[in-house]
């Protein structure tokens, strides 16, 4: 019992490793991305009610593809039962995108307030104030992986998808016009990817597995037929 215990103990941290290290250059080429979008935006004088509808396209498109990637981890490695399917798809997906999406973004901003007096933080809960789409998507990913559990395409694209709605929260809260500080155009980048790193692999990797029978096999297998 305890020797099967630590093989799946190991097993979800190889997962976790390599998840980790296999997303982390695609995630730092995309929070660099931000720099040229912050700037095109500020110094365009782009309206903030642009940043907050780009923001409610890609928040969304993550929420479907991280509940795709979530509940199809969770069907690939043993998991069953539609409930359960659901619950660990919606959590993983709808919980930890708000994190990566809103909450983290929001605090980035409460720091980046105290240097920079252009900042006006407000947090965006798109589960709530998007309720009839986020939810829904998550639910249509769910579906999906259901009947098609796959991890690969929807994993990386979310991180991306990620990526852009991270950044957009930020813009939102950034004065039009304003001259902001080359300290805040520093910082973007590093926001970005720590907002969106850690977080998307804890939702298509850590919390699924937790939940999942088979969490000893990698997590680049095949699915069984259910």
């Amino acid at each position: 019992m305890h020797e099967r215990a630590g093989e799946e103990s190991v097993g979800v941290l190889g997962s976790i490793g390599h998840e980790l290290r296999h997303h982390a250059p695609f995630t730092f080429v995309g929070a660099l991305t931000g720099i040229a979008v912050a700037l095109v935006f500020v110094y365009a004088n782009v309206p903030q009610k642009v940043s907050h509808g780009l923001f409610a396209v890609f928040h969304p498109g993550h929420v479907f593809l991280s509940a795709v990637a979530t509940a199809g981890m969770f069907r690939l490695h043993g998991g069953r039962g539609v409930i359960a399917t659901i619950l660990v798809g919606y959590v993983g997906a709808v919980g930890i995108a708000t994190l990566s999406d809103s909450i983290i973004p929001y605090l980035s901003e409460l720091l980046l307030q105290v240097q920079d007096e252009h900042i006006h933080p407000r947090v965006h809960l798109g589960f709530i104030e998007e309720w009839y789409l986020v939810n829904p998507l998550a639910l249509l990913g769910i579906a999906v992986a259901w009947w098609r559990p796959t991890t690969e395409i929807p994993h990386a694209g979310h991180v991306l998808l990620s990526t852009w709605a991270s950044l957009f929260h930020i813009l939102m809260s950034i004065e039009h016009g304003a001259d902001v500080s080359t300290t805040t155009f520093i910082l973007i980048p590093v926001v970005l990817f720590f907002a969106v790193w850690a977080p998307c692999c804890t939702s298509d990797v850590v919390f699924p597995l937790l939940f999942a029978r088979g969490r000893h096999r990698p997590p680049r297998e095949k699915a069984r037929t259910p």
